[in-house]
């Protein structure tokens, strides 16, 4: 019976993985704002289950969708950026990213203006990709027809940034407006993705723990009891200390809550979260957090100017709401050097996230830095249960300072990670958090002090709790040296595939790339198992070894075909058969470098130009076997003949085992 059930899985595999998939359908049109701007509009409809996603996809994770507006120098300006609808965003555990996708239809605007009166048309180029259980690299090169444009309309044009139009020549086919998009309505960005309010939720929260943190810093603590002492010699009755009371903590939330909204207003909220991935960005917060990190460490305090704080405190002695409003802003002046480096880390995270996250964030850290003033004007009989003021404010205060450093990190290695230097792989990332922690280990432990930490006669029980806590976690980051997932900080490190040896050193499933005896033209590929990435050369060693070949079809930005080789490529049983009884030869489709001028052609079965590595592999895949998805796995003799059907995505180790043992048992006949 068992057998059985394998054959049947296996037999609606193979049925299942020979054909074209073609999951979106495009249409486009134009719409016209005046007499020389234009919208180009592009909608997609996606079919059930199937992922397209967004340009804005962190790098890392699967491949985002690009637009290349072809031969705009001269003809037309794009105003602004393309715009999309509203996306969900979604953790991917095998990436270690985020990743932002459309499920059922998208749209996405551009706004041009044209500066040839005698342009006709304009040709877009969308590169793009989708998901399910295998994924698919499609484009299209739409043909938008303007109508008339008037001369002088376009004399008066005013100067806007011109888009690269850099690109490769494309097919000229046009996708013609069809009944989808009278189908398709104006997605409205009303109403935010169930995981984006997740990920709103989540700032919040982080941002109110981070307002607790900064109450317990020096600069703020101290301020606690001077409040309070304040509203209740000023106040002439109960009732009205706890309405001044009231009204001083809403006016820091306003204070704050601001701040966040300018942080929007300036940067604009969609266009937030494409700095998370931008190399600029997230290099010069790197040096910003550092510049922090090492004010708490006590090297230095940031301060505002004095007289900012004398006039505001001028005005705070004129009474009434004005007056508490500017008793709030004199809090926020004066506590700065502890409360601004938290502000900013707070904000340039929530920056990344983009949208209302600003906003909620300082909402969050407002709320919990005004909750203790209110609450203890309010009752001031509480004040007896407050700790004294001492040398543990500076302690909470440095260890900010070492979370602030370890943060930053995070920010250098996006920007590592984006330009593919490998210069803060996994492993040095990892050696320079198991630095900070367990530095910051020693300093609790007080064998290490800092400027501004007052003598330690002995460790308070909250200390050492806390020393043994970060001593804990520096311990469990140092097997991720060796390949351990680490998966409590997963995202924060480089992914696994991001590494000296990005399958572990000293395990079962990999070693050291350096390690391996490896063929000419050969590299390690998971496991440590030996892949060639171009089919001659594996064609050539399979030759020579006597081995069948594992024609692997794949992507760096295909999520199933790196589970594929996570979780039953890993299997013991399923992993000796990959490095010992087959040469796998792996394409991968979504390779962006170009092909050398004399090796690009026009395929002869989509009509499309082939100009880089990827596009070879993916037309020898479509010509071949006429199918466009992957994972797709054929095995083949050392001749270069099949010798059995394809496979697509598998989960299922047992039957995946058992046809790779069928191909290879088929090979030794």
């Amino acid at each position: 019976m068992k057998k059985l059930v394998l054959v049947f899985t296996l037999l609606f595999s193979f049925l299942g993985y020979s054909q074209i998939f073609n999951p979106v359908k495009w249409s486009s049109k134009v719409e016209q704002k005046s007499d020389n701007e234009f919208v180009l509009v592009m909608d997609v409809i996606i079919e059930d289950e199937w992922h397209l996603y967004s340009q804005f996809t962190p790098d890392g994770g699967s491949q985002p969708t690009a637009f290349t507006f072809k031969e705009s120098k001269g003809n037309y300006q794009l105003v602004g950026k393309t715009k999309e609808s509203p996306y969900k965003k979604v953790f991917n555990d095998i990436f270690e990213v985020d990743e932002y996708y459309f499920a059922k239809k998208a749209t996405f605007k551009q706004t041009i203006k044209v500066t040839n009166p005698k342009l006709k048309t304009i040709k877009v180029y969308v590169e793009y990709q989708v998901c399910k259980e295998q994924c698919i690299q499609g484009d299209n090169t739409f043909t938008f027809t303007l109508p008339e444009i008037k001369k002088a309309a376009v004399e008066t044009a005013s100067d806007v940034v011109t888009a690269d139009s850099s690109s490769v020549a494309l097919d000229s086919s046009s996708v013609e407006s069809s009944e989808v998009e009278k189908n398709i309505k104006e997605i409205a960005p009303t109403s935010a993705p169930k995981e984006e309010k997740k990920g709103l939720w989540a700032i919040f929260f982080l941002a109110f723990f981070g307002g607790f943190a900064a109450l317990l810093t020096p600069c703020v603590f101290p301020m606690i009891p001077m409040t309070v002492s304040f509203f209740t010699k000023q106040s002439k009755t109960k009732a009205e200390g706890k309405k001044n009371a009231i009204l001083y903590g809403v006016s820091i939330i306003l204070i704050y809550v601001i701040l966040g909204s300018l942080v929007t207003g300036i940067f604009g909220a969609d266009s937030l979260n494409a700095l998370s991935t931008n190399v600029w960005f997230n290099l010069i917060f790197f040096g910003l957090l550092v510049f922090f990190a090492t004010s708490f460490l006590g090297a230095f305090e940031i301060v505002l100017p004095n007289s900012w704080a004398n006039k505001v405190d001028q005005q705070a002695d004129r009474g009434g709401f004005v007056g508490i409003l500017f008793m709030a802003l004199a809090l926020a002046i004066v506590s700065f050097s502890c409360t601004g480096p938290i502000v900013g880390t707070l904000l340039v995270e929530a920056a990344s996230k983009g949208g209302l996250a600003p906003i909620i964030g300082m909402l969050g850290f407002s709320s919990a830095l005004a909750l203790p003033f209110m609450l203890f004007a309010m009752f001031p009989g509480w004040m007896n249960s407050l700790p004294k003021s001492g040398g543990w404010l500076n302690t909470v205060k440095v260890s900010l300072g070492f979370l602030e450093l370890a943060l930053a990190f995070k920010f250098l290695s996006n920007a590592d990670l984006v330009v593919q230097a490998h210069l803060l792989e996994r492993e040095v990332f990892l050696a320079i958090w198991i630095a900070i922690f367990g530095t910051w280990a020693v300093y609790l432990f007080g064998k290490l002090t800092l400027p501004h930490d007052s003598p330690l006669v002995h460790l308070s029980i909250g200390r050492l709790f806390m020393a043994v806590f970060v001593t804990i976690f520096t311990i469990y980051l140092i097997p991720g040296l060796w390949g351990a997932p680490l998966k409590i900080i997963s995202g924060f490190p480089p992914p696994m595939t991001y590494s000296e040896s990005p399958n572990g050193i000293g395990t079962s499933g990999g070693t050291s790339t350096a390690a391996i005896d490896l063929p000419e033209h050969a590299h390690s590929g998971p496991h440590g198992i030996i892949a060639f990435h171009d089919y001659e050369d594996g064609l050539a060693y399979a030759n020579k070894v006597g081995k069948p070949i594992l024609l692997d079809f794949t992507g760096h930005a295909c999520v199933n075909c790196r589970k594929m080789e996570d979780f039953v490529w890993s299997k013991p049983e399923i992993l000796s058969l990959l490095k010992d009884k087959v040469v796998l030869v792996s394409l991968y489709v979504d390779d962006k470098r170009e092909l050398p001028k004399d090796e690009q052609y026009v395929s002869k079965e989509t009509g499309k130009e082939i100009i880089t590595i990827g596009n070879k592999w993916s037309d020898y895949q479509i010509t071949r076997y006429k199918n466009n998805a992957q994972p797709y796995y054929i095995i083949l003799d050392s001749d270069g003949k099949d010798i059995t059907q394809q496979i697509g995505y598998t989960p299922d180790a047992a039957v995946y085992k058992k046809w790779l043992e069928d191909g290879i048992s088929k090979f030794k006949k």
